[in-house]
């Protein structure tokens, strides 16, 4: 078992090396730091008690885990900025939830495209609604209330694990609906 001088040693020591892995992957020092610090975090918490000898390697795979997790919520956050723009009011706003623009009058609009709008968002709707609901939970609190997969899965009271298996799913399933209505979700959800 490590003391604590020496997971903090070891820390010291690869964090300068891992930052630069990091940015490499991610192209931007503010996430490439926030990477960093939760794999360092993450190892800090859960493999304090291991050897120093297995801190490069569990570092790492935590590092690399991390760094994945922020690509696949990026893919989803992506794809749901991309349905819901359309229904975005006014770019300045600040707070602005797509859902609460569906119902509002728009008179320099087209009716055609507001009819569009609002048919796409019914669709969306019904098919979070359809799905069972630990993957809507899931779904919701890590795309649209941005929650990491730790504090989804401490909100949710299961595992990690478990959080990105009811995400999977719910992103497959809301695509798989999506897509059967024209909506196309293709090339933004693939397996990594």
């Amino acid at each position: 078992m490590a003391t604590t001088q020496e997971l903090s040693d070891f820390l010291e020591q690869v964090e300068r090396r891992a930052f630069k892995q990091t940015v490499y992957a991610v192209r931007d020092d503010h996430v490439a730091q926030d990477i960093v610090q939760d794999s360092m975090l993450k190892l800090a918490e859960k493999y304090a008690d291991k050897q120093v000898s297995e801190y490069p390697m569990l570092f790492q795979r935590i590092l690399q885990n991390t760094t994945k997790d922020f690509w696949r919520r990026q893919k989803v956050r992506n794809l749901w900025t991309t349905l819901l723009s359309s229904f975005s009011g006014n770019a300045g706003e600040e707070e602005h939830d797509p859902l609460d623009t569906i119902d509002v009058e728009d008179e320099s609009s087209n009716p055609m495209v507001q009819l569009e709008k609002s048919q796409t968002m019914v669709i969306i709707e019904k098919a979070i609604k359809k799905l069972p609901s630990r993957q809507r939970e899931a779904f919701i609190l890590r795309y649209w209330e941005e929650m990491d997969v730790a504090e989804t899965a401490a909100v949710m009271g299961c595992s990690q694990g478990s959080v990105k298996t009811h995400c999977s799913r719910a992103v497959h399933a809301l695509a798989k609906a999506l897509g059967q209505h024209g909506l196309s979700a293709s090339g933004i959800l693939t397996r990594e």
